[in-house]
């Protein structure tokens, strides 16, 4: 039976990601901070399920002791969440926490069960992302740091692992109708106006997508597609493509 492991999974596209690769026959262990979220997840699908944060350096290397030769086939990173902020609205504190959940939860994850993966030279390496990483808009600086630190974490295992059997995939969904809004107010008022143009997904047609991901890996997978039109605008046009994006955010 193939084993994921998936992070962030206790709400959103982790949650949604659990469900489809157990209604698949997958084993899953997912992993989260939210113990009475990953319960319910827990008996609603069979999951095996964690308690802790992917961002606890010591949590992770004893989880992975823990698994022992039962190294995923699949890692899926969901984790993460971060406020919309100026940078002079953001606190040290704020700061570190964002880079904590995406970056280093999928930096120290990656690392634990990377060498086990080389050894066996097969698995895949998910990376779910915001298009943040490409283009940032007005009142998000941390937030889009973070996520430009993932997506630079995935170019860089993609040169790390060429020819290893070992496959880095990066996949970045536009507005996602998950929770997100509701714990972080005002943040739909923050959202550049040009979003309207594309639809919304729901965490389940994301983990659709992850499934088909898994099913045919790829480098980067971008959706829905109008914004992949969008950023394949930006990597022609990169300055024209920043000042629509900032011309069509609200002047919160």
């Amino acid at each position: 039976m193939s084993f994921a492991l998936v992070t962030g999974a206790s709400s959103g596209i982790g949650a949604a990601t659990v469900t489809a690769l157990r209604a698949k026959g997958w084993d899953v262990l997912a992993i989260a901070r939210r113990e009475d979220e990953l319960a319910r997840l827990a008996a609603a699908t069979g999951a095996e399920v964690r308690a802790l944060s992917a961002a606890d350096a010591d949590a992770i290397d004893a989880l992975a002791r823990d698994l022992g030769a039962r190294c995923p086939d699949v890692i899926v990173h969901c984790a993460g969440a971060g406020r919309w902020l100026r940078i002079e609205d953001t606190t040290p504190a704020e700061a570190r926490a964002m880079m904590d959940a995406p970056f280093f939860a999928d930096f120290l994850v990656t690392r634990a069960f990377l060498p086990a993966m080389l050894a066996r030279r097969s698995g895949q390496i998910i990376h779910v992302n915001s298009p943040a990483a490409y283009v940032p808009w007005p009142f998000a600086g941390v937030y889009a740091a973070t996520r430009a630190a993932v997506r630079g974490l995935h170019d860089a295992l993609r040169q790390d692992l060429h020819g290893t059997g070992v496959r880095s995939c990066h996949i970045t969904f536009g507005k996602v109708t998950s929770g997100y809004w509701e714990a972080n107010p005002g943040a739909l008022e923050k959202m550049p106006r040009i979003e309207q143009t594309f639809p919304s997904y729901t965490p389940e047609r994301c983990a659709e997508a992850i499934m088909q991901l898994i099913a045919r890996p790829r480098a980067e997978v971008i959706l829905p597609h109008m914004m992949a039109f969008y950023l394949l605008c930006w990597r022609i046009w990169p300055g024209l493509v920043r000042t629509i994006v900032r011309l069509t955010s609200p002047r919160v």
